[in-house]
């Protein structure tokens, strides 16, 4: 360190022993409009020149060509200056000293720009500085603003007043602070290069709220009436602080709807509406609105808006419930099924609201009433009765729908009480009726003749008859056969009825003789009647018309078939 301050006198010496022509100004000056400023301004000449009546100087605007004819700011040897300088410029400096320090009064805008000084030593010894100052003229403070202002990031905003008029010194004031949290201010006082700032910085921490809101700077100067301001509006950068949407809602299938979403964030957020995984639409803007026209089923559920500006990620989401009739329900296939199983119904369908699901059998209620997608009808043991056509019925407010199918119940044979023997006129007739699915095949068997009676046999008059699960066989037997102890024939005839799932073998009972007799006596009440009618009746044809003979012939044949039936 003691080396270096021995060298630098002597550098001192050695940089005037071979100095040139050099000038020392503030490349930049600022000044607020209609103040003053100092221009300071020191020159070096070569050490050989000696000036020839006296030193003097010039100052020009513009530029350093004195044969352009630039604007003359200042002039030592006469007081000839250009309009716009007359009266406000004064040399401050003593040019024997070297010193070319310049004030300029009552400055304009007009007055900003580039200045050149230019020594006159007399004679050939003229010099123009090709260095500058450059004055800036301002009729409003700086703000020194941050490029990027965050919310809940301390923030520090900088006024700036030039302080280079000597006659007169700034003062800063903020303006429109209240309602920042907790601001805190202080003063500074900068000096580079012979040129003076004063600055005041403004401390807070910014608020989403404090977005766009007004800041200002006022300078002034004590007992003047120049006033300077500066208003900004605060760019603060925040993520989305809230995202709005439409609240869930329900539509009709068929229909068109419009989702909005609002987000408030700056800058704008890219904002995206989801429904699931898939981005549906997005746009990079304050508020974006998803039109779904035609809606179907498929596209209810849950949607999601998201907000994403690069300095958060913020979302909501609704939920669109679709509305529909019910479909088609989807039921078991029609079956077949053996007595005693035990089975379940299944019916399932889809509907919103949730339909109402109703079993019926035949067109009769059977099943509980559900609302739900899915019923299960559970049937135990199932019985013959059960055989028939199910429907499940869907119901909901938009619509109905049905799906039906068959059951089937396959069972042994059962023998009807109907089954007997009767005593007829030309001997005993048997009856045999059973039912069961399949239905069932029926034979006689005459144990005294040991003799098998079906289709097969066309003896005794055999007929067989099949309705639906019921078969009737009928036999005719011509001879009375022997008497039993009660007066009656002695009939011994077996029915054997039978299926897949079962044979069974059953003697007939014959049917009692008071009952033949009773059929006798009616025959007989009925057949006196019949001739009374006969007679009355041939006594009115004969009044009537010549066909007489004919309606007794007719009458008399219809009497004879009756008793041959009988």
């Amino acid at each position: 360190m003691w080396c270096l301050e021995l060298l630098l006198p002597l550098l001192l010496i050695i940089n005037d022993a071979r100095c040139q022509w050099n000038v020392w100004v503030p490349r930049d000056i600022s000044a607020m409009t209609n103040s003053c400023v100092v221009i300071p301004c020191t020159f070096m000449y070569p050490s050989g020149i000696r000036p020839y009546r006296g030193t003097h100087g010039i100052w020009y605007f513009g530029q350093p060509y004195p044969q352009l004819f630039p604007p003359v700011v200042f002039k030592s040897r006469t007081d000839v200056v250009h309009e716009s300088y007359k009266g406000r410029t004064k040399l401050l400096g003593d040019l024997n000293q070297r010193n070319c320090t310049l004030l300029i009064n009552n400055i304009g805008a007009e007055h900003s720009g580039k200045y050149y000084f230019r020594a006159d030593l007399g004679g050939a010894n003229m010099y123009t500085y090709p260095d500058f100052s450059e004055l800036k003229v301002l009729d409003q403070p700086n703000i020194d603003v941050p490029e990027e202002i965050v919310s809940d990031v301390s923030l520090e905003l900088t006024c700036y007043a030039p302080d280079n008029c000597p006659e007169m010194t700034p003062e800063i004031q903020w303006m429109y602070i209240d309602y920042l949290p907790d601001p805190e201010i202080s003063s500074d006082f900068l000096e580079d290069g012979n040129t003076a700032v004063l600055s005041s910085t403004l401390t807070f921490t910014p608020r989403p709220m404090h977005n766009g809101q007004l800041l200002g700077c006022r300078v002034y100067y004590p007992n003047t009436t120049l006033v300077y301001e500066r208003l900004i509006s605060l760019d603060i950068k925040y993520s989305p602080r809230s995202v709005w949407v439409n609240v869930s809602s329900e539509v009709m299938e068929g229909s068109s709807v419009m989702l909005h979403c609002e987000v408030d964030s700056n800058p704008p957020s890219r904002i995206s509406w989801m429904f699931g995984d898939q981005e549906l639409l997005w746009d990079t803007a304050s508020n974006v609105s998803l039109s779904l026209d035609d809606v179907t089923p498929a596209q209810e559920g849950i949607y999601t808006c998201y907000g994403d500006n690069g300095y958060g990620i913020m979302n909501t989401s609704l939920y669109l419930a679709v509305n529909y009739p019910p479909r088609e329900p989807v039921i078991n296939d029609s079956m077949t099924i053996l007595e005693g199983s035990t089975l379940a119904l299944h019916c399932s369908t889809q509907g919103s609201p949730a339909p109402t699901l109703t079993w019926l059998k035949d067109g009769e209620l059977v099943g509980t009433i559900t609302a739900d997608e899915l019923s299960v009808l559970e049937i135990v043991e199932i019985t013959p009765q059960g055989d028939g056509q199910y429907r499940c019925l869907a119901e909901n407010e938009h619509g109905r729908a049905s799906s039906s199918f068959n059951i089937t119940v396959e069972y042994a044979p059962v023998l009807l009480e109907e089954s007997k023997c009767t005593v007829v006129r030309e001997g005993v007739q048997c009856v045999c009726i059973a039912t069961g699915n399949p239905e069932p095949t029926i034979e006689f068997y005459l144990p005294d003749v040991n003799v098998t009676i079906n289709e097969t046999d066309g003896r005794y008059n055999f007929y067989t008859h099949t309705d639906g699960h019921t078969s009737t066989g009928m036999i005719k037997l011509r001879e009375k056969g022997e008497r039993v102890d009660n007066g009656g024939p002695a009939v011994n005839v077996h029915c054997s009825y039978f299926n897949t799932y079962g044979r069974e073998s059953v003697q007939l009972e014959l049917q009692q003789e008071k009952k033949y007799m009773m059929a006798v006596i009616v025959g007989t009440i009925g057949g006196v009647a019949v001739i009374a009618f006969i007679i009355a009746a041939v006594r009115y044809v004969g009044h009537n018309n010549k066909k007489e003979k004919t309606g007794i012939i007719n009458l008399w044949a219809l009497w004879q078939d009756w008793r041959g039936k009988s």
